[in-house]
């Protein structure tokens, strides 16, 4: 296998999601089945028409020093605990370079997506703008908004140098990043890449403007049961927060240092819908076309397929749309993949959605065991496949691979496939 082609593996895994503040307790409360969504109790929540979300599990306060945690926007506060994590899971210590590292700088990389980037410290700060002066206004407001600021709080923190990237592109912004770090190790431009999605939106006024859309569930009376995909009730998503991130690293460099592989991450298929800044296409042609780019670019083959973790968030269209796309590429074979959304249980956490349920997804590879969907209590009749409802589902043995899927308002559609090894 050539410099141009290499065979890209995932090494170590981490997230803080509001199930959990590490990988471990977010897995156990997704094959558990449980709620991480809750009633919103600031006062600023009480006038809003929604009134709950997926809220983080940990505060980063708690884990990163006040003095840092002050410099960082929530979205960047996520991302470093959840890249620090996979970090160390992956058996790496310390920065790129330092003695005992087995990572050069120049050939490690971090692509982190966020969807909306530091819209908590925006939105603050100008608050603090209108009703304290300019005088009291952050001098770290641009470097903590700024999109890219977890990328490059992640990249600086462990001394990659061989790129450091933020792709934005709405809810699929945290699968975009994956494949992109994907992309990175399999031309030779990277041996290890950090890569993953954050987001910290959970703020009135991206709450008030998602719920004049109709795009969010305003069943504040029951939280837990509000998030229902795939239910003839469903009535839009629930926002979360959070950050979920991966160790990608081509094949040789892991083995060479003797690490522990979780899943082989076999590649990407993207498209875009072109259709409408907000709603999805109703046919489905666009995702079909990612899950047929993906195919074609991979070899993978859709009898391979055991288990989808399904973008499915809530809403009415975008989640039959996804069943009919399913069946356009794949036909017949959607019969043996198992399907779940696990925004039923986290919330959709927007640009850090990807980067969450990749981690779930390679560990219910890992693990052969696939978290279910919670709060589906009539079946909507349109979907026709395997839907993992109520409790996990063992994944049959053999070589097996699963999706992750994840689309985006603006009709952004990734796809990421991994495999077990």
């Amino acid at each position: 296998m050539n410099s141009t082609n290499r065979t890209v593996v995932v090494t170590g895994i981490g997230a803080t999601t509001p199930l959990g503040g590490d990988a471990a307790s977010t897995w156990e409360g997704l094959l558990a089945g449980r709620s991480g969504v809750s009633l919103l109790e600031q006062d600023w929540a009480a006038d809003l028409p929604v009134r709950i979300a997926g809220q983080i599990a940990v505060e980063p306060t708690e884990v990163i020093p006040r003095p840092q945690a002050r410099k960082l926007d929530r979205s960047a506060q996520f991302a470093l605990i959840a890249a620090d994590e996979a970090w160390k899971d992956a058996g790496f210590t310390g920065k790129a370079g330092e003695e005992g590292n087995t990572v050069e700088p120049d050939r490690l990389g971090a692509v982190i997506a966020s969807g909306i980037g530091g819209v908590t410290t925006l939105l603050d700060q100008y608050d603090v703008l209108r009703e304290k002066g300019v005088r009291r206004v952050s001098p770290h407001t641009v470097p903590m908004l700024m999109p890219n600021s977890p990328a490059a709080n992640v990249g600086i923190t462990l001394g990659a140098r061989a790129g450091v990237h933020t792709p934005v592109s709405a809810c699929a912004s945290g699968a975009e990043a994956i494949g992109y770090a994907i992309e990175m190790i399999r031309t030779g431009r990277a041996d290890v890449v950090v890569a993953g999605g954050t987001e910290a939106a959970v703020h009135p006024l991206p709450i008030a403007a998602f719920g004049n859309m109709m795009a969010m569930s305003k069943n504040n009376d029951d939280p837990q049961g509000a998030s229902r995909p795939w239910d003839v009730e469903r009535n839009g998503f629930v926002l979360g927060e959070g950050a979920g991130v991966i160790v990608l690293e081509s094949e040789e460099h892991a083995k060479a240092r003797g690490a522990r592989v979780y899943a082989e991450a076999v590649g990407q298929g993207i498209s875009a819908d072109a259709h409408h800044i907000t709603q999805p296409e109703p046919s489905g042609n666009g995702i079909a076309q990612a899950l047929q780019n993906l195919v074609h670019n991979t070899g993978l083959k859709p009898a391979e397929v055991a288990h989808i973790n399904a973008h499915a968030t809530s809403t009415p269209q975008g989640d039959i749309g996804e069943i009919k796309a399913l069946r356009q590429a794949f036909g017949d074979d959607v019969d043996h993949m198992a399907i779940a959304s696990t925004k039923s249980m986290t919330g959709h956490l927007l640009g850090g959605a990807g980067g969450i349920e990749t981690v779930a997804t390679v560990l219910a590879l890992h693990h052969r065991m696939a978290p279910p969907t919670i709060n589906i209590e009539n079946l909507d009749p349109e979907v026709d496949a395997d839907i993992i409802r109520g409790e996990a589902r063992a994944l049959p043995e053999g070589t097996i691979a699963a999706l992750n899927d994840s689309f985006g308002f603006g009709g952004h559609n990734v796809v990421l496939a991994f495999r077990t090894v």
